[in-house]
């Protein structure tokens, strides 16, 4: 009985890691389509106004749930809603991968 309990484990854990491969952003795709993102979030992903998210180094899951999120409506925007209506879940992954592999804007501003 706990072989059997492993095993299920086991495969359990293969179906996971295969699910998150098929699910993997091209980042060079996610460039070409990020066009549309530049006006607002800046050309690297680092918007030159404050009122703009910076995209480029977040977690490319956040990126994905936040574009999801945007297209089914969870998040409201209406800027975003029109944008995210026209992209299908690999246009997501992409533009995630691609925001995520760009260098991001650290500062903690911590007193010296």
């Amino acid at each position: 009985m706990k072989l059997s309990k492993i095993m299920l484990l086991a495969v359990a854990l293969m179906v996971l890691i295969s699910a998150q491969a098929t699910a993997a952003g091209d980042a060079a795709a996610g460039e070409a389509k990020s066009q549309a993102c530049a006006g607002c979030h800046g050309a690297a992903g680092v918007s030159a106004m404050t009122s703009f998210p910076i995209l480029a180094g977040q977690f490319e899951d956040y990126l994905f749930n936040a574009l999801s999120q945007y297209k089914s409506g969870g998040r409201k925007n209406a800027i975003m809603t029109g944008i995210a209506a026209g992209l299908s879940k690999q246009d997501m992954r992409d533009l995630a991968a691609y925001y995520t592999a760009l260098e991001g804007v650290y500062s903690l501003n911590l007193p010296e």
